[in-house]
């Protein structure tokens, strides 16, 4: 944290998991420290029709966007204060790495529940459901996602073995109305989304085909 009394408040980035039913909050995933890149693709979902001139410009629904980044986890600043952080001094960044790692299992109580059912002859069993994950990048980008990928690289042990160093990797894919539908939560912030990319883009600056060294089109 910067000690200038007027430097900026830090926003940090993370993932809010939410209810899909009720949008309660179950946890608030804050990153440590804000990654320095973020990578991000979006692949075109056309039509596909090669050869038919009517489809051309059409597309089939939004594009599948991916999200790249890495973070990192450090204890040792709380280590520097073991009275102030006992759960550093006994667990250095395990509480955190669990925290991200739990995004992708299922729970332990569902499992097990699962498998009683399976136990009692139950034929059909539903696929376990998991709390909704919101990747949140500033109040400009919130939006639904499903982890893809995950990487973890520890880098420091104590004594006990406990890592004091971490880095992250995570893969996400933003989950649209293709994936989740209208009536969704999940589908209504990834809307909220769009049109939030929508009014930024109006906000851009206009160019003329003079900026691009024309003077009419061809």
């Amino acid at each position: 944290m910067s000690t200038f009394p007027n430097s900026p408040k830090l926003v940090k980035g993370g993932l809010v998991l939410i209810d899909p039913e009720s949008s309660a909050v179950v946890r608030v995933v804050a990153l440590q420290y804000n990654p320095d890149t973020l990578s991000r693709t979006l692949q075109v979902q056309a039509t596909g029709e090669s050869g038919q001139r009517s489809q051309a410009l059409r597309l089939t629904g939004p594009a599948v966007e991916t999200i790249t980044l890495e973070a990192e986890i450090d204890a040792t600043d709380q280590l520097e204060f073991p009275d102030q952080n006992p759960g550093a001094v006994r667990f250095g960044v395990f509480p955190q790495l669990a925290a991200l790692e739990t995004l992708v299992y299922p729970r332990s109580d569902a499992l097990i529940g699962n498998n009683a059912l399976a136990g009692s002859g139950t034929l059909e069993i539903a696929p376990m459901e998991t709390p909704l994950a919101l990747f949140v990048w500033s109040r400009n980008r919130v939006v639904p996602v499903r982890v893809t990928d995950f990487s973890v690289t520890e880098e420091a042990f104590d004594p006990d073995l406990n890592p004091i160093r971490a880095k992250v990797s995570l893969g996400l894919r933003v989950l649209s109305v293709d994936d989740l539908g209208f009536a969704h939560r999940g589908g209504s912030l990834f809307m909220s989304y769009l049109q939030a990319k929508e009014r930024l883009a109006a906000r851009a600056p206009g160019a003329t085909l003079g900026t691009l060294g024309l003077e009419n089109l061809p």
